[in-house]
């Protein structure tokens, strides 16, 4: 009996944890975490101040499982989108349309990272660029999984997977401001991207040349 009844607790704990974390979120739409108050995000979910300490030790510590959430789900996408699978042609397209899809579903988590990458939270700076270099290794295993990297080092491995991270956290950003920015605009922003993927590809198929 007990034991279900911890099980209920802990589910209506984790409840509570994602609605701070949804109203953060939303919050955050507007400004930076650093100027987002504690009290501000407690008002949202009408719940008291000191509870919040229940779930989170501070709005930088709230911000560090925002930063899970936002680039959690990525993973899968991008590698999928990397898998060698289909032409080079067809894997730029899938990886553009990936990221505008992300856009679209999740503006807000990706309006989150793109501003506080470089914000004024360390905590958070840090756990972004560590999410970051994780993705970065996963997608620098994949590369080096394709025919195409026999004989790269290493080192110029993780260069290439950076210059895809990068690239695809800007082209998110771009999308993101895009949305603002009437008709036409996201078609323009998934062309320069595809334009940028490609010369990425044609640097790399020169590049021990």
């Amino acid at each position: 009996m007990s034991h279900s009844h911890g099980g209920v607790r802990q589910e209506r704990k984790q409840k509570t944890r994602q609605a701070l974390m949804d109203a953060a979120l939303r919050l955050l739409e507007d400004q930076g975490l650093s100027s987002l108050g504690l009290r501000e995000v407690t008002r949202a979910v009408d719940m008291a101040p000191t509870a919040f300490y229940r779930h989170f030790r501070d709005t930088a510590d709230l911000g560090v499982a925002l930063v899970g959430q936002a680039l959690g789900e990525l993973h899968g996408m991008v590698l999928d989108a990397l898998a060698d699978t289909v032409s080079a042609e067809e894997r730029i397209d899938g990886a553009v349309e990936v990221i505008a899809r992300h856009v679209r579903a999740y503006p807000a988590h990706v309006r989150f990272i793109a501003r506080e990458r470089h914000g004024g939270v360390r905590l958070v700076r840090e756990a972004i660029a560590a999410e970051l270099r994780r993705f970065g290794d996963e997608v620098a295993s994949a590369l080096a999984a394709q025919p195409a990297s026999e004989g790269w080092s290493e080192e110029d491995l993780g260069m290439l997977a950076g210059v895809y991270v990068d690239h695809m956290v800007m082209t998110a950003s771009a999308f993101l401001d895009a949305t603002r920015e009437g008709p036409g605009a996201p078609e323009r922003v998934a062309s320069e991207a595809r334009r940028r993927l490609r010369l990425i590809s044609l640097g790399r198929r020169h590049w021990l040349d």
